[in-house]
């Protein structure tokens, strides 16, 4: 699969929460941090997603801003 995103990050799913419409997918990057996405349930079940699989988080963002106090 192609992509226009060119921020993406390796990282393992470590939990699902399936709400009634929506899910929270939480993942661990490799290199240790963490994310996590909201999607459809539609694309969780298209997708397969489950706790363990390996995916790539594309990051793609309009504004990208740091703050430093």
């Amino acid at each position: 699969m192609k992509i226009g995103a060119r921020n993406r990050l390796d990282a393992e799913v470590t939990e699902v929460k399936r709400g009634t419409v929506m899910c929270q997918v939480k993942v661990k990057l490799a290199g240790g941090g963490n994310m996590e996405s909201v999607m459809t349930l539609d694309s969780l079940d298209d997708m397969g997603l489950k706790v363990g699989d390996k995916v790539r988080v594309a990051v793609k963002a309009v504004n990208v801003m740091l703050i430093k106090d």
